[in-house]
């Protein structure tokens, strides 16, 4: 459990980084969630707290689910566009930090010399690419669905495992027939001792 632990918080701190220097708000707000709630989840396990790891169960659920929208969102599946500032809560214009600094990207500033047009004004031409900034995205959000998976595999079965061991539990005279406390005898049957004789 530690080691799957190690790589979802890994995982998600890889990309929680990259959210932050693209300025990605909603993707940064979900990893900090799951960062916490993985936390939660390995706090559940070792202290044998069972509810922890059903907080854990669902929200990975909810994990799974945001990863496939992100998927979705890049592919601009069923309408959505990745262009546009949903990621960011429509608070400002970032993007994807892989859009510019990806693998082989060569980043240029062009200044448009439309007139009229303010001379600070810029924007950035992206060459060179050797994977589009979309497919990187959806490779982070596939690795979290999978890692995700698996620790729903995992958290499942120690509930179970946690779920049998309190069915088994039985307190001392408890509701058996046979309690560990005999009740009192009534006679009490004395039997004569012998002496024991001297020796000499």
């Amino acid at each position: 459990i530690f080691c799957l632990c190690v790589f979802l918080q890994l995982a998600a701190l890889e990309r929680q980084i990259f959210d932050f220097l693209g300025f990605q708000w909603a993707p940064i707000l979900g990893n900090f969630l799951q960062i916490i709630v993985v936390i939660l989840g390995l706090f559940g396990t070792i202290q044998f707290r069972p509810r922890y790891i059903v907080v854990y169960t669902v929200w990975t659920a909810l994990w799974v689910t945001w990863n496939v929208f992100i998927i979705c969102f890049y592919l601009e599946v069923g309408g959505l566009s990745k262009e546009t500032d949903l990621m960011t809560f429509n608070i400002s214009m970032h993007r994807s930090w892989w859009r510019e600094h990806g693998p082989g990207c060569i980043r240029r500033v062009v200044r448009p010399s439309a007139p009229g047009v303010l001379e600070d004004y810029s924007y950035v031409s992206v060459t060179g690419c050797i994977i589009d900034f979309q497919y990187l995205e959806v490779i982070h959000s596939a690795i979290q669905i999978l890692l995700s998976l698996i620790g729903f595999v995992y958290a499942c079965y120690v509930i179970s495992i946690f779920m049998e061991e309190e069915d088994s539990f039985d307190f001392i005279g408890g509701l058996d027939t046979y309690s560990y406390r005999q009740p009192p005898q009534e006679h009490v049957e004395l039997k004569p001792v012998k002496p024991v004789g001297k020796v000499l």
